[in-house]
């Protein structure tokens, strides 16, 4: 996923979500709904969300240097872990809380046809907010399904992104159904359930994304589809008789690192041990752009008992 897709998604919800979040603060104080001043909260935790995902990407751009010898690719990471943990919980929480105390001293809404047609102004503009989501993340889902999408993606914006626009828009459902009730009942109970409905799927959607993030920063490794390119494209060639082992790491959601060990001929001269891996690491690249930060160690592999022809002895151990 190229990281462009990823900001025209950020911004299309900012946008969305800071005009929204005024709206709704403005029906919440002239009506007295809870369920819109815990989707106030909800919208500005949002607008918060796709800053600090803008601010990754920007930390994530600096270059290499002796203390991150790697880059800072992983700050993308860090502030969707952010995100997913510490604002989309305090929505959940803030929404729990005010939906508790709704429910203990219920009350009618005082202007209740204003936070109906906020809400409805909102479920427009967060469905724009999707759809601008869906686009941009349709050339990196391919063909995966959206579950499988969210679960494997390497780049975390456009999953975080489209987890908040779909919880966005079942929030709003959930307060429109708590506000046209309280409405036409007269009684506050509604509202403080849909305040309440609100809250738990803002805590369910931090814990996925929670999880999501979390294996990221502990460390991926290259889908099974770029490992075997990978093997293929340092078998492709007569330099490695085998792969002796091999470990990949992401080391950002654009930039993969590649560990390989290969057997090669024990008679082989250092001279042509260079230009081998030279050839491997054109190869790899060739097959699986990403793979930026690769090393090649080159080893002789015999199984044990055999003689091994670099030094014409007996291998009591072979090479790991």
């Amino acid at each position: 996923m190229s990281t462009s897709g990823g900001n025209k998604a950020i911004i299309a919800a900012l946008s969305a979500n800071l005009g929204i979040a005024v709206t709704k603060f403005v029906a919440w104080f002239f009506s007295g709904s809870s369920s819109m001043l815990a989707e106030g909260v909800h919208s500005l935790a949002d607008s918060g969300n796709q800053l600090l995902l803008l601010l990754g990407g920007r930390q994530a751009k600096k270059a290499a240097d002796s203390e991150h010898p790697f880059g800072h690719g992983r700050e993308r990471y860090v502030y969707a872990f952010v995100v997913s943990i510490i604002l989309f919980s305090v929505g959940g929480v803030f929404s729990l809380y005010e939906g508790v105390e709704k429910l203990r001293e219920p009350h009618p809404l005082d202007v209740p046809w204003l936070p109906v047609l906020v809400l409805a102004i909102s479920l427009t503009l967060e469905g724009f907010s999707l759809r601008t989501a869906v686009r941009e993340a349709r050339p990196a889902k391919g063909s995966m399904s959206w579950p499988a999408f969210i679960r494997r993606a390497k780049a975390p914006e456009l999953p975080v992104v489209l987890l908040e626009d779909a919880a966005a828009l079942l929030g709003l459902a959930f307060a429109m159904v708590g506000v046209v009730l309280t409405w036409i009942t007269g009684n506050g109970v509604f509202d403080a359930v849909g305040t309440l409905a609100i809250g738990l799927l803002l805590v369910a959607v931090a814990v996925v994304l929670g999880i999501e993030t979390k294996s990221l920063l502990v460390g991926e490794g290259a889908s099974a589809e770029d490992v075997a390119a990978m093997r293929a494209a340092v078998l492709d060639g007569p330099e490695a008789e085998s792969i002796i082992h091999m470990k990949t790491l992401y080391l950002g959601p654009d930039e993969l690192l590649l560990g390989v060990k290969v057997a090669m001929p024990g008679r082989t001269v250092l001279s042509d041990v260079a230009s081998a891996i030279n050839a491997i690491e054109n190869r790899v690249r060739a097959a699986v752009p990403i793979a930026r930060v690769i090393y090649v160690e080159p080893d002789v592999w015999v199984a044990p008992g055999q003689v091994d022809p670099s030094t014409d002895a007996i291998v009591i151990r072979a090479a790991d």
